[in-house]
């Protein structure tokens, strides 16, 4: 428990509440068939929320992802969200740095992000130059693309990387 949430990873069975809070969190963006597809598939994911009670407040997913263009586990964070009711109260910083902690015992090297640099630099991500995202972005938006080195040792491949399915929708990527 941290304050008076819980933060902890999701099971199978708070899937809905999962999906229930991204409408809230993104009401200009449809985020619901993509964490869908992460949460039920066969992809690897790391699933963190906070919960006040019964309630989901906060959520953060971690797609774990390795092979053509990198050389090591790697994960995309994605999405993050948090119920209006509840921003600006560092909820989103937790779920993210628990599942950082998670990702650091799972021996994971690096760690992208397509977001706003403004708020992911507060956990040590950067502008990514080498490792590209799937999918041609916008020059405008060149330094939402980051990354983390979690591990000195990790070892990135210059090119774009190839992300598990549910990720490689052009459409995810663009304005």
């Amino acid at each position: 428990m941290i304050g008076t949430c819980d933060i902890r990873e999701t099971s199978s069975e708070e899937n809905c509440k999962v999906l229930a809070l991204y409408p809230l969190a993104f009401p200009e963006e449809e985020l619901r068939p993509v964490v869908t597809a992460l949460l039920e598939g066969k992809d690897d994911v790391l699933s963190i929320a906070a919960f006040e009670g019964e309630n989901l407040v906060a959520h953060v997913l971690f797609t774990l992802f390795g092979g053509e263009g990198v050389r090591d586990k790697c994960a995309l964070l994605g999405p993050l969200g948090v119920v209006p009711s509840h921003q600006r109260k560092g909820l989103g910083s937790l779920v993210v740095r628990a599942g950082l902690e998670r990702l650091d015992k799972m021996g994971v090297g690096a760690i992208f992000v397509l977001g706003d640099p403004a708020y992911y630099h507060r956990f040590g991500f950067k502008p990514e130059r080498l490792v590209l995202a799937p999918y041609p972005m916008p020059v405008e938006y060149a330094d939402a693309w980051q990354s983390m080195k979690r591990s000195p040792q990790a070892r990135l491949k210059a090119g774009p990387i190839v992300l598990p399915d549910p990720w490689m929708d052009p459409a995810l990527w663009s304005a």
